[in-house]
């Protein structure tokens, strides 16, 4: 088996007629973790949602393709069938659905019909991906998010990452709102899971979440586009100097898209 890959070139989306992303290129491979940072309001966000279909995002021109196949002529349910996964900032609740049943029905969704999990086979993967990231048993009898913590929240959404093994992830400010237990129970879930068919994207404002997770690559975003590229030392020098150097070195005067829903 191949290892899994997603590959963005010269994307542009827009939410409401105005452009966010101009012009985007990324290359995700299997094996690897790519960190998005930049700025509030340079289309890091809106490039999560349109990657995973969100409706109210158009992409104009573009093109995206996972495994070989054109994304973006996927419906949102066949995206995360093929093995495209969202840790979104702000997860939904879900009232009367347990963590359990919905865990169980995702991963047999994926699943051909005649080779779904077994309740016991299920039962211990999610015993072990608790236990793995400090949740109470009582977690998987809860409804979903239901009356969560923004902390458990994000846990949960690496619950999901570890139970439904995804080709390739987008983690968009899953350490946003945590402290530093909960935020390294978190790198641990996604340390788990790298390997040579899994790679994963993190959008990110902060260095601290990168001191427990190390990119092979850091990307910097502003006005819609990756502007420049490094490794893990790239965002060691953002935690210490912020971005003006990079806009003085690029000539970028106002880094932002010009739009609130950037």
């Amino acid at each position: 088996m191949t290892a899994p890959n997603i590959k963005i070139e010269n994307l542009h989306v827009s939410i409401e007629g105005k452009q966010i992303i101009k012009g985007l290129d990324l290359e995700i491979n299997g094996g690897e973790i790519h960190a998005v940072m930049g700025p509030n309001g340079t289309g890091k966000s809106t490039l999560a949602s349109a990657l995973m279909g969100h409706p109210k995002y158009e992409i104009t021109e573009g093109t995206v393709t996972f495994d070989g196949e054109d994304l973006l002529e996927m419906e949102v349910d066949e995206r995360a069938k093929a093995g495209l996964f969202l840790a979104m900032q702000y997860p939904s609740e879900i009232s009367g659905v347990t963590n359990a049943d919905f865990l169980r029905s995702s991963i047999n969704a994926r699943r051909e019909e005649g080779k779904e999990i077994s309740l016991m086979k299920f039962i211990r993967k999610m015993d072990s991906k608790m236990e793995l990231l400090d949740m109470d048993e009582s977690f998987s009898q809860r409804y979903l998010n239901e009356g969560f913590s923004g902390g458990e929240k994000k846990r949960n959404e690496i619950l999901q990452l570890l139970m439904l093994e995804p080709k390739i992830a987008i983690l968009d400010e899953i350490d946003s709102g945590l402290d530093i237990d909960a935020l390294k129970v978190v790198s641990k879930g996604v340390n788990d899971m790298r390997n040579p068919d899994f790679g994963c994207l993190i959008i990110t404002h902060y260095q601290r979440l990168l001191n427990y997770i190390t990119p092979d690559k850091v990307h910097v975003m502003m006005q819609g586009r990756i502007v420049k590229s490094g490794g893990p030392e790239l965002a060691q020098r953002l935690e210490e100097e912020g971005y003006d150097w990079i806009k003085d070195e690029l000539g970028i005067k106002d880094e932002v898209v010009q739009t609130e829903q950037a």
